[in-house]
């Protein structure tokens, strides 16, 4: 198998190819559904394409809390299949699929009352272990413990003595979502599927009832294109409606969206050799340990504003404040709070309004010939939601199609990782970079970091951080642009990288060094470097404004306060 390379002629070369003959199935939306429905399709022998509107995981895919989990809280709900089925996913994730990128993480549940509930809670988190190994792909893991009050304060120092009067420990894992995603596409663009970001479906091709193909307008360039297929699949998440009515049909379900938000908080602010979590009026909220930095979140409020960005309020960032300080023997202030950011949970409509009670569930539909929707679900579970959707298409295909090949597929990076790992010291010595450099590059892009080595053996001075985000290389950021399909600073700095929300300044004293080292691969002169500057200076800009604003409405209008593109 070769390793795709996603640059601007390859971008180039995927639009002219899937408008030049038909493709078995088209993927509308590059979240991490589409870009492992993808994957499924393509893997399975079938003609592939995949086009997003605007960058890899650029909408809730990139604004997850970070977590591949069974769902501890959905065992109270009593949803044991949907537990079941993610701590599956959890395990191949873990053990097969993706270890270089997906990664366990303790978590400690504060107990308050005495007796009664650490029985319940610990018989929850007990099944939970049970189910996990039950799965058959579980044991990587270690079981939960019980801990008592003192036990702890030792794990977690940061707490309230009087917040606990014991705890339980139990593992989950988390992942880097966006980069994630991005593997995905990779992965099935190196087994032949053709992908394109900046590339939004504007229309349907339409022969009597049945749903040809799609006008596909590439965001950049301005041209149009007609992409022929058997059969399409709108995975488009919280858009699946806006996408459904381009045909004139709303589909067969409703999708709302759920706005949650998360903070990023340096990892001196919390004493903590755990991550945490905690029970609140609505649902629970996790302390996750990210690197240097500690995510907090979340929220669940309805949202029906604009989709693209969704905004964090003033009222948002002082709700997750307010509950974690519940518990901090030292409060978090405003101040400490280095990133924040907002997505959307895809949710499909049920009776309730709250949307915690909303369906978690994912759902297939074939609500016109030669068009599939898949819609709901959660991260954890997308390669289930793929198999499905797949499935769903190839009953549209009238030929023979293999079957379902994902739980058998590493994604690229994770052939050799476990390998090169054991050899880190070694290609230290040999790069002369710091282990600790190697480590992070093998836990972002596995065995691929020979590539990123490649580029820094061609131009030493690639080896050194950036100045301003010192966690990362510069030579991540040409990579970024030449290997991983980043069109604008916007996509180095909010998804490629995560310097938007580790770094005080919010990125924007790395931005004119990055958009100086994207522009040669780019092709972009002085000119276009300064517009790309000024853009993500004013997105900045209008997101601190919004988090300022008492409101959904006063955040999302003034969120709305920067452009969305910077067109080449």
């Amino acid at each position: 198998m070769r390793t795709a390379t996603l640059g601007p002629a390859e971008r180039t070369a995927a639009l002219a190819a899937m408008a030049e003959r038909e493709l078995d199935v088209l993927v509308v939306g590059a979240g991490v559904v589409g870009a492992g429905t993808a994957l499924d399709a393509v893997t399975r022998g079938l003609s592939t394409g995949l086009v997003e509107a605007r960058d890899w995981a650029s909408g809730t895919s990139s604004r997850s809390s970070k977590l591949i989990h069974g769902g501890l809280r959905y065992l109270e709900m009593l949803d044991f299949a949907l537990v079941r089925e993610a701590l599956k996913e959890r395990g191949l994730l873990l053990e097969r699929l993706a270890p270089h990128l997906v990664k366990p993480v303790p978590f400690l549940y504060p107990l308050q009352h005495k007796g009664w509930e650490r029985w319940y809670a610990g018989s929850g988190v007990a099944l939970y272990d049970a189910m996990s190994v039950s799965s058959g792909h579980g044991r990587g893991l270690p079981v939960h413990r019980h801990l008592s009050r003192s036990r702890a304060l030792r794990v977690a120092p940061c707490l309230k003595k009087d917040a606990l009067v014991g705890a339980l420990q139990y593992y989950d894992a988390q992942m880097d979502d966006a980069r994630f995603v991005t593997t995905l596409v990779r992965t099935a663009a190196s087994y032949g599927a053709h992908v394109a970001s900046r590339a939004r479906v504007v229309g349907f091709l339409r022969e009597g009832e049945r749903v040809v193909g799609a006008r596909v307008q590439d965001v950049e360039a301005g041209a149009e294109y007609e992409i022929r297929a058997r059969q399409i699949v709108n995975a488009t998440g919280v858009w699946t409606d806006d996408t459904q009515a381009l045909i004139g049909e709303r589909g067969q379900f409703h999708v709302r969206a759920s706005k949650g938000i998360h903070l990023v908080v340096p990892k001196d602010r919390i004493h903590s050799t755990t991550g945490l979590i905690l029970r609140t009026e609505k649902s629970v909220l996790f302390v996750i340990p990210w690197g240097r930095h500690w995510i907090i979140g979340t929220t669940d409020t309805d949202w029906d504003l604009d989709k693209a960005h969704p905004a964090a309020s003033s009222a948002d960032i002082d709700y997750l404040l307010e509950h974690v300080n519940s518990v901090l023997a030292t409060p978090l202030s405003r101040d400490d709070v280095q990133g924040v950011y907002a997505g959307l949970r895809p949710l499909l409509a049920g009776e309730s309004d709250a949307t915690s009670k909303l369906s978690r569930e994912h759902t297939v539909a074939h609500p016109v010939p030669g068009l599939v929707v898949v819609a709901g679900g959660k991260y954890t579970t997308y390669r289930v939601m793929a198999k499905d959707a797949v499935d769903e298409a190839v009953h549209g295909l009238d030929k023979r199609v293999a079957a379902c090949v994902t739980e058998d597929t590493p994604l690229i990076g994770a052939e050799g990782y476990k390998a090169l790992w054991n050899a880190r010291a070694g290609i230290a010595a040999r790069t002369g970079l710091h282990v600790a450099r190697v480590e992070h590059l093998l836990n972002r892009y596995g065995s691929l970091t020979e590539e990123i080595l490649d580029l820094v053996a061609a131009d030493p001075s690639l080896a050194a951080p950036l100045p301003a985000a010192e966690d990362y290389l510069r030579a991540e950021v040409v990579y970024a642009a030449s290997h991983e399909g980043a069109r604008h600073l916007d996509d180095v700095l909010t998804r490629r990288t995560r310097i938007s929300i580790e770094t005080f300044d919010r990125g924007t004293l790395s931005a004119r060094e990055c958009a100086g080292l994207m522009a040669p691969v780019l092709g972009w002169d002085a000119h276009q470097i300064d517009k790309e500057v000024e853009h993500y200076e004013k997105r900045v800009e209008a997101e601190r404004e919004s988090q300022r604003q008492p409101d959904d409405l006063t955040a999302d209008a003034a969120r709305l306060g920067a452009p969305d593109i910077v067109p080449i």
